[in-house]
């Protein structure tokens, strides 16, 4: 029987999809040389480890121009993240010929834009809350209820003050972008949801792994 196992190597997490089912290890932890039995392993790597196999059942899987109407805008296709090309994949089947913003909330929040027509508006990036708060580590962090709330101590004023800026920022550009788009069908994977999942003032679908089931369809497609 051909076995086929599709491999999301991330900047903190690892996700890999086995036979309709999902695993995850944090990339620190995760060896590629377990998988070098399967007949073909389909892989999309944004980390910054290196997993240069020389294997002709490993496959490396990049960005690209164009899948089906779906558009890449960037010049030069290869150099946008395979994680956000593999979830707009995913978006862009869930939501046929309607336009969709897709967000990733993990170690680096993304957001692009795609119309109806399925050509890529572009994105953004900006880091993400681990990142953020590394940045005055010797801050602690506490459990918050309401971004809205003062902190009355540092470790309250850093807890709220980071969540609310990156959790205003994608409030705010998710309106800015219905403003031109109001139909447009809102899409989040990436950890980092949960944390910000109660603060979103926007209707939203969360999926758990879009770049992998975007990798899968995309592999399907082209054979």
């Amino acid at each position: 029987m051909h076995s086929q196992v599709y491999i999301d190597i991330g900047n903190t997490v690892t996700k890999w999809k086995l036979n309709g089912t999902f695993h995850e290890l944090p990339t620190s932890e995760f060896d590629l040389n377990n998988f070098l039995d399967f007949d073909d392993i389909w892989v999309s790597d944004v980390s910054q480890r290196c997993f240069d196999f020389d294997k002709s059942n490993i496959h490396y899987v990049t960005s690209q121009a164009k899948y089906k109407s779906l558009t890449n805008s960037y010049k030069q296709p290869e150099s946008l993240g395979s994680d956000r090309w593999f979830a707009m994949i995913a978006c862009y089947e869930y939501s046929r010929d309607s336009s969709f913003l897709v967000i990733d909330i993990g170690t680096a929040i993304t957001i692009d834009v795609v119309d109806s027509s399925g050509s890529h508006q572009g994105g953004l990036i900006f880091p993400g809350l681990d990142k953020l708060r590394q940045t005055f580590d010797k801050f602690p962090v506490t459990s918050i209820e309401n971004i809205n709330e003062i902190g009355q101590s540092t470790e309250k004023a850093w807890t709220v003050g980071t969540l609310s800026l990156l959790v205003n920022t994608i409030n705010q550009q998710v309106q800015e972008v219905k403003k031109k788009i109001p139909s447009i069908s809102v899409f989040i994977t990436g950890g980092g949801y949960l944390s910000m999942q109660n603060f979103l003032d926007f209707s939203h679908v969360y999926h758990e792994n879009l770049v992998l089931d975007g990798l899968q369809l995309y592999v399907d497609y082209v054979g």
